[in-house]
């Protein structure tokens, strides 16, 4: 399962970017598109794994899914992949020109405490 690998480079990658004053991640959003060959349940499972001893132990991981999209070069227009992964225009039935989303897999965005935020 190459995910738990991927988890563990998220944690790594989140780490790098936590500043010091960070006292707790609450969580770490993650954007996947439908081409990546990563599945999200999977991912979010070695990430409770990856991060044990971790700044990011008990933090979440959220998983936002990308769908494919790709450009109609006789339409001019942008397409979505449909769950048939089909890649023709489903208006004039073209072969998909370039692609233009869904092999995402970004870091997006962390969240954290710092200790301003902890009520005294």
């Amino acid at each position: 399962m190459h995910e738990l690998s991927i988890a563990h480079s998220l944690v790594e990658l989140a780490q790098q970017h936590l500043p010091p004053e960070a006292t707790r991640v609450v969580a770490v959003d993650v954007s996947i598109g439908a081409l990546a060959g990563v599945v999200g349940d999977a991912l979010e499972f070695c990430y409770g794994i990856a991060t044990e001893g971790t700044r990011l132990q008990g933090s979440i991981l959220r998983v936002h899914d990308v769908p494919g999209a790709w450009h109609c070069v006789v339409c001019d227009a942008p397409r979505t992949l449909d769950a048939t992964f089909v890649l023709r225009c489903q208006v004039c039935g073209a072969p998909a020109g370039d692609l233009l989303a869904g092999r995402e897999l970004e870091l997006t965005s962390i969240e954290y405490d710092t200790a301003e935020d902890v009520p005294r």
